[in-house]
């Protein structure tokens, strides 16, 4: 506390009421009237800017003393908030305990009612840093402590406290008793030094010495001129109540605000300026971003901050990057996945009686990596990459009558992910996540390098949540989606392709994935151009050829050679080589 200045007012009437004059002005301010005596002291400071605070007299024990709280104490607010202290807040405390948190707000005990007589006024000048985030740290904020984080005049702060007592002593009556004035250390308005030359060379156009010294006569500034060389000094002495004017380039700010920012001179850009040409084999994220709402998904914008639920159980991290001062309590860590906010703009939806739902969000995510250099576009310690996220809940289709309804499933949403990859081919290998359904779950690989998830939304997840189904989401790296292999020309085949169909037995457990990679590792010299799975067997009773492990499974290989006819001996010798290699790497046989 720089300065601490106070007087006593004895007998004054709490009850009198408010006149009409300052309740109005009150409520144009956006405060509302409470008490003749509160009202007073609101008033001066939106009239004044000087926050001031009135205790009740007679219940203030001893003295008062400003001091700076001991760990453990607590104080009943103003608000009906109790809070506990620690040694980095100011208080205002009498001989047995706490009576206001200094500069922010006054204590329940010491407040005026209806039965006040005597009253303690106190208006003060508080440092900025003994003020600045204290408010904050209790979930709350106060004019007063906005006040002083930005900077209160200390100079006329007596002045106020006369303004005030008029007042109180015509509005509520009484005797007032006279000013203690106590003064510790107030700020030094230290001289600033102008120069001409860099006043021009800093704004870019002839500025004049007449102008400079108009500019600080109309600002109210004190200023001496001084010689130096060939250049001329304006010594500037800030007023009190400027607490902005601290270096050269504050003074150069007045200057040019005063003669106009229209007046300065508009130049181009002198730079040579290139154009970067996008390869074409790389699309924007404005383009994926149309590409995805162009398969029926919503853009949705969420925040980068999250409640630490999410990351522990939908992206399983359980030490996410904190964020110092959340602006709410939930949202306290920052996100390394946007399954959580996709999830929670489901439930708003659904909150409002939508049955289908389509979504995707398009941002940045944050996880802890000591690999990543402290450069002007990368953050040392933190990867931030982008990430294409979306969730698709409710019927597979629109209301229509074409076909009959469904719910969305897996197959959907790895349709969509497939669409926006072509032309490269992803595969899809069954994987575990933290968010998704362990049997509904795939990671998303291209050229053998993972770019993301898609899965179902995990039962208990389902549940936690409150979802009356589970929706299907995924998340890709934006870099992959942002790849476009260029169309190439290629000739149409000369010779007519042989298609065969395989009636082939293997165990439940078999992958498709694995069924598939047998099939074209087979050493048929490249004759095999696709395989597709076209039908599944699976009969409820037993029946002979298949045991109760085993399924049928119905594949169409499609040969072709370049060069030449496929003869019959070929075509034969292609389909023992697929055969031997589907039973020795899945043991699948023919179906008899």
């Amino acid at each position: 506390c720089g300065r601490f200045v106070g007087r006593v007012i004895r007998g004054v009437n709490p009850q009198a009421k408010t006149p009409e004059w300052m309740a109005e002005r009150l409520l144009r301010c956006g405060q509302r009237p409470v008490s003749a005596l509160v009202d007073i002291s609101n008033y001066v400071m939106f009239e004044r800017g000087q926050p001031s605070h009135v205790f009740d007299l007679d219940k203030v024990h001893g003295g008062l003393t400003v001091r700076w709280a001991q760990a453990g104490e607590t104080l009943k607010l103003l608000n009906g908030q109790t809070v506990t202290l620690d040694e980095q807040v100011g208080v205002i405390a009498d001989a047995q305990q706490v009576e206001s948190l200094a500069g922010i707000m006054g204590g329940d005990a010491t407040a005026v009612g209806d039965d006040t007589r005597n009253v303690y006024l106190e208006a003060a000048f508080w440092w900025p840093t003994s003020i600045a985030g204290r408010a904050r740290r209790y979930n709350f904020s106060t004019d007063a402590a906005h006040r002083y984080e930005r900077g209160v005049d200390a100079a006329p702060i007596a002045s106020f406290v006369e303004r005030i007592t008029r007042l109180i002593l015509e509005i509520c009556g009484g005797e007032a008793g006279p000013v203690d004035d106590q003064t510790l250390k107030q700020p030094e308005r230290k001289p600033v030094t102008l120069r001409l030359a860099r006043v021009q060379r800093v704004i870019g156009m002839p500025v004049t010495l007449v102008q400079c010294q108009d500019v600080f006569k109309r600002l109210g500034l004190n200023y001496g001129t001084k010689a130096a060389g060939d250049d001329t000094h304006l010594i500037v002495t800030p007023p009190t109540w400027r607490f902005d004017l601290q270096i050269e380039e504050d003074l150069i700010e007045e200057v040019v605000r005063v003669i106009g920012f229209d007046q300065l001179p508009k130049r181009p850009p002198q730079a040579p300026i290139a154009a970067q040409v996008r390869p074409e084999a790389n699309r924007g994220l404005y383009a994926v971003r149309r590409a995805v709402a162009a398969r029926g998904y919503q853009e949705t914008i969420n925040f980068s901050f999250v409640e630490e639920r999410w990351e522990a159980e939908l992206a399983g991290n359980t030490a996410p990057i904190r964020v110092l001062n959340p602006i709410a309590s939930p949202l306290s860590v920052m996100r390394s996945s946007l399954v959580g906010g996709l999830i929670e703009v489901l439930r708003t939806n659904l909150s409002r009686k939508a049955e289908r739902v389509r979504i995707f969000e398009v941002g940045r995510v944050f996880k802890r990596d000591a690999s990543v250099l402290d450069t002007d576009q990368t953050v040392g310690g933190f990867d931030q990459p982008v990430r294409v996220s979306g969730l698709a809940y409710g019927s597979a289709e629109a209301l229509q009558w074409g076909q009959p309804s469904r719910t969305v499933d897996f197959f959907d949403v790895k349709g969509d992910v497939e669409a926006w990859l072509a032309p490269r081919q992803p595969r899809f290998v069954a994987a575990e996540h933290p968010a998704f359904h362990p049997g509904r779950c795939a990671c998303v690989e291209i050229d053998g390098l993972a770019i993301g998830f898609v899965g179902e939304l995990h039962p208990k997840w389902r549940q936690a949540y409150e979802l009356p189904q589970a929706p299907v989401l995924f998340e890709l790296d934006a870099a992959a989606l942002n790849e476009r292999a260029v169309p190439r020309f290629t000739s149409v085949p000369k010779l007519q392709s042989v298609t065969r169909d395989l009636a082939l037995v293997v165990s439940d457990s078999t992958p498709y994935e694995q069924l598939m990679d047998a099939i074209h590792q087979a050493p048929t010299d490249g004759l095999v151009r696709s395989a597709r799975l076209f039908d599944i067997y699976k009969p409820k009773a037993p029946v002979p050829g298949l045991e109760a492990h085993e399924r049928s499974l119905a594949v169409r290989l499609e040969l072709l050679d370049d060069t030449q006819t496929l003869t019959d001996e070929r075509i034969e010798s292609c389909l023992t080589a697929v055969l031997a290699s589907l039973a020795s790497r899945v043991g699948a046989r023919v179906r008899a």
